[in-house]
């Protein structure tokens, strides 16, 4: 391709709006243009990238032997209604009305139109088990869109189904996705983790998600430092590195805290670390009545100062919830926020396993302006009554974030954390959907039978983003080779003013055409640093430079994308020496 034929649409300025690396570059290096929030048209070169990125996501789902569909972007609210979804997706599911007043959304998923399509096509056991999949635009009304492609309202995703007559046919599957997601990402020559994760508004049992490696990434992932094993930091379990009550050291005191409330404060104040420190978040949680009306429950959940609650942990254990305002604390517990403590005879508490080995800490005095410091759970009898009462009501739980040094939890090593960006997720689903929409076939013993369902997603159009955000460096993108727009760069120096340069490039690039390598000519009347800041900006692994002294000379300058300097070669010897680099990057 010549770039008269295939014009770029570099920009050099940062775009105001764009806060990572690959939204910045993304619209720099003419890869996409922002219509409205949330909403890009993908240029040429964009999509150049994102249909190799379909094209290596779709070999690997073929060769699972899973059949390529494509449902409609638009989907009627009934089948929604049956798995109760239309009322508990939220405002992030795109609603409208069609002429005739019926009501329709814009589909950010397509469990229901999947399991709709199988139950009409799907009637018997001999037809399991078996996978549809498709790669087509989503809609997801994100109450924020930012990043660019990376958490944007319409996307390309690949969302793949599979149907079962049983949990061993639905794990054969689910490997066997496993490992079509590894081998997607390997071939795109992305660093990656797949990582246990929660399986959220999806549901179903089992979950993993596969992740980028990246500094940028939203998701914090645990892995150990001796095993395979890694989780999302929302699923992994906390473990402890003491497991010993240790002797009290110092006699409880009451000391005035005129306004030190929060963690950093305290300890700050009175000399303690945050371990040292007995934190008290207080939640509430919403219920209905047998009347329908809402009920307000009140939870003290205690953990170590310097660990963070896990949400999705606490809310397995006790339901949704939310933060307490000061003002609610203020009336329920007749304290200040900020001065909460362990109080005997409280009813919905939650102690963080972590704290039942806390001794000579700190901790709230349950009136305005106070703190305890050297309490310890059996030196008092209030304390020892409360650390009693949490054992015997089972009130000690896994609570927290996991952080870095804390056991593994297959007992290998230790836990360190990585930032990461998910780009897949697959999923067992189980009867979640089937059952609701009574999916089933006629089993062996003539019976009609629910079908399993697991499901399996790529994000395609993040994959390039994320892509960037681990590949690239303060000149551009630095693309994998599957992903690179073009192999080779052809850049000729003051093509126009030379004829036998003319010559000598447009044999050049014929030859390489002709090898089946993907070369971009830049044909443009250009400064040579203007053309080769384009080509480092979009990311061209190989880059041939030919001029007129370098015919003189019989030579022509290679450079690489992740090389500092040009290296000069024999004219001679260009086509194997591009065949050879590119085969070793491939």
């Amino acid at each position: 391709m010549r770039t008269s034929q295939f014009p770029l649409q570099t920009v050099k300025e940062t775009p105001a709006d764009a806060e990572i690396a690959s939204h910045q570059l993304m619209i720099r290096a003419g890869l996409i243009r922002k219509l409205a929030a949330g909403l890009y048209t993908w240029l040429p070169l964009g999509l150049k990238i994102l249909r190799k990125v379909e094209k290596i996501t779709r070999d690997e789902m073929n060769k699972t032997g899973a059949l390529e569909v494509l449902m409609p972007a638009l989907q009627p609210a009934e089948l929604w209604q049956e798995t109760g979804r239309w009322q508990k997706y939220g405002p992030e599911l795109a609603r409208l009305k069609d002429r005739h007043e019926r009501d329709f959304c814009l589909g950010p998923t397509h469990e229901e139109i999947i399991t709709d399509l199988a139950r009409h096509e799907l009637k018997s056991y001999k037809q399991l088990p078996i996978t549809f999949y498709q790669i087509q635009t989503k809609f997801r009304d994100e109450i924020r869109p930012r990043f660019g492609v990376m958490r944007c309202r319409e996307f390309i995703m690949k969302d793949a189904y599979s149907f079962h007559l049983d949990e061993a046919s639905l794990q054969q599957t689910y490997d066997a996705m496993y490992q079509a997601y590894s081998n997607i990402f390997n071939h795109l020559g992305l660093k990656f983790r797949a990582v246990i994760a929660d399986s959220g508004a999806i549901g179903g049992a089992v979950s993993h998600e596969f992740h980028v490696i990246a500094d940028s990434g939203e998701d914090a992932i645990a892995f150990s430092t001796e095993s395979h094993y890694a989780a999302n930091v929302e699923s992994a379990p906390a473990l402890n590195s003491i497991d010993i009550l240790a002797d009290a050291t110092e006699t409880r005191s009451k000391v005035e805290t005129p306004t030190q409330k929060t963690i950093a404060e305290i300890t700050e104040f009175l000399n303690v670390p945050a371990h040292k420190v007995l934190k008290t978040l207080a939640v509430v949680r919403t219920r209905k009545d047998d009347n329908g009306n809402d009920v307000h429950e009140f939870f003290n959940l205690f953990l170590r100062g310097d660990h963070e609650l896990n949400e999705i942990k606490a809310r397995k254990l006790i339901g949704d919830f939310r933060m307490a305002s000061d003002e609610e604390i203020s009336a329920h517990h007749g304290c200040s926020a900020g001065f909460l403590g362990p109080r005997p005879a409280a009813s919905h508490v939650l102690f963080d396993n972590a704290v039942k080995t806390l001794s000579d800490f700190v901790c709230g005095a349950n009136e305005a302006g106070y703190h305890y410091r050297g309490c310890n759970w059996l030196a008092n009898d209030d304390l020892r009554a409360i650390y009693q009462s949490a054992l015997a009501n089972d009130a000690f739980q896994d609570l927290r974030n996991v952080v870095a040094g804390d056991p593994s939890p297959d007992g290998q090593g230790e836990i360190t954390l990585a930032r990461g960006i998910e780009v897949g997720h697959i999923f067992q689903l189980g009867t979640k959907y089937s059952a609701s929409m009574k999916a089933g076939i006629i089993n062996e013993d003539g019976k009609h039978q629910i079908m399993i369902m697991g499901c399996y997603g790529i994000g395609i159009s993040r994959v390039v983003a994320a892509a960037i955000e681990q590949n690239h460096d303060s000149r551009g993108i630095i693309w994998p080779a599957a992903l690179a727009p073009f192999q080779v760069a052809l850049c000729p120096m003051n093509l126009h003013k030379s004829v036998r340069l003319q010559q000598a490039t447009e044999t050049l690039y014929q030859q390489l055409l002709n090898l089946g390598i993907d070369v971009l000519l830049d044909d443009r009347k250009v400064r040579a640093g203007f053309m080769f800041a384009d080509m480092e900006l979009i990311g061209i692994p190989h880059c041939i430079i030919l001029s007129d002294r370098g015919l003189d000379a019989g030579t022509f300058e290679y450079k690489a994308r992740t090389a500092k300097d040009n290296i000069e070669l024999p004219l001679t010897d260009v086509l194997s020496f591009i065949q050879n680099t590119i085969g070793k990057n491939v």
